[in-house]
Order: structure tokens, then C-alpha cells, then sequence
């Protein structure tokens, strides 16, 4: 049988511990990967509200969109500009016909503070 609380804290601990490889990556500079440890970090919180709502292991998606759907949730205007930026950098970052810029220094800076903040708000909601 599958224990929910054990799946629910095994997604919320790895999205915690990859907002702290974000914040590494933005110290070294390393702003695309950075990026990619945001939306991981989304995803997998995200991950831990699907498991609460459907009692089940969550669908191997990276679709930020369609986890929260399944999670049910009103995703505000500003979460949704987020989510965007960062599909971007986790999708379409992996293939070589179309790889994206690395954000300034103020904008990686803002996007890990957002993603923290999302966290933080989706956290809540365990």
C-alpha cells in the first residue's frame, strides 16, 4: 500500500534541497542551470500537492501547468508568469536547436526569489 505522508515529504524535501542548489548555482553563476533547478523545484512541490489530492504516485510530467491542474489549484497571474519563465529553461533547455539565454544578474536574482516565494506558498497548502 502506498504510504501518502512518505511520498508527500520525499517531494517536498528534494524541492527544498534543489531551491538550495539554485541559490549555489546563482552564487557560481551558473544562471541556465539555476533556472532548471527553479523549475525542478516548482515541479516537485508541485508534485507533493498531486500526491494530497489524488492519493497516488504523480504522473512523470514536467508540466508545471498540468501538475497543478491536477492538484487543483488557482494559480494567480503572477505564478502563472513564472511558471512560464520557467518551463522554459527546464523543457526546451534540453534540446540543442533551441537553448536559452542565461538571465542577467537581476532577473536570475528575482526568479529565485519568486521561486522561493512559491515554494514557501505551496508548502503551505501540505
Amino acid at each position: 500500500m502506498l504510504n501518502i505522508e512518505k511520498q508527500i515529504e520525499y517531494w517536498q524535501e528534494t524541492a527544498e534541497s534543489n531551491i538550495e542548489t539554485a541559490s549555489i548555482l546563482v552564487t557560481a553563476g551558473k544562471y541556465i542551470e539555476a533556472m532548471f533547478f527553479c523549475h525542478l523545484c516548482i515541479e516537485k512541490i508541485l508534485k507533493a500537492l498531486v500526491v494530497k489530492q489524488i492519493k497516488n504516485i504523480p504522473p512523470k510530467s514536467h508540466d508545471l501547468f498540468y501538475l497543478s491542474t491536477l492538484a487543483k489549484l488557482e494559480i494567480t497571474d503572477g505564478q502563472s508568469d513564472l511558471m512560464q519563465i520557467l518551463m522554459k529553461y527546464q523543457l526546451e533547455g534540453r534540446y540543442p536547436e533551441y537553448y536559452p539565454k542565461a538571465p542577467s544578474s537581476d532577473k536570475i536574482n528575482e526568479y529565485l526569489h519568486q521561486t522561493k516565494n512559491l515554494l514557501i506558498c505551496f508548502s503551505k497548502m501540505l
